[in-house]
């Protein structure tokens, strides 16, 4: 039976790495496939931003959705979160190096959105012409 894995969980001693659910390639795309990840690391590509901030811009993202995603990408070592000082306490958070590491491969992807999105279009309208 195959091992499931919550996103950022790490591998068990005994996974077999040629299991589908256990590879590298499997558990990275399941870290930044999830609907608010690649936002959140493209909103804090430019500079640090508060809870609120990120929010924002994050347009539809629920603020429990907003820390968990937040925490799991702290955890994955891919942004870290600085607390403020003050009444009441705030945080602002940034990309690690890792977590910039990302971006040239975002950047491919939307590259690849740019030149093939039409393509696409005219490929689902086809299909759902039949």
């Amino acid at each position: 039976m195959a091992i499931r894995l919550r996103p950022g969980s790490r591998l068990p001693v005994h996974a077999d790495t040629d299991c589908p659910t256990t590879c590298p390639t499997r558990q990275t795309l399941s870290r930044l496939a999830d609907r608010w990840t690649l936002l959140l690391v493209e909103s804090l590509a430019g500079d640090a931003r508060r809870f609120a901030e990120l929010r924002a811009a994050a347009t539809g993202i629920s603020e429990k959705m907003l820390a968990q995603t937040l925490r799991s990408l702290e955890r994955d070592g891919l942004v870290r979160r600085e607390v403020l000082p003050g009444v009441p306490p705030g945080a602002r958070y940034h990309l690690t190096d890792l977590g910039r590491s990302l971006l040239e491969p975002l950047e491919a992807v939307r590259a690849w959105g740019r030149r093939h999105m039409a393509e696409v279009e005219r490929a689902r309208l086809d299909y759902d012409a039949r």
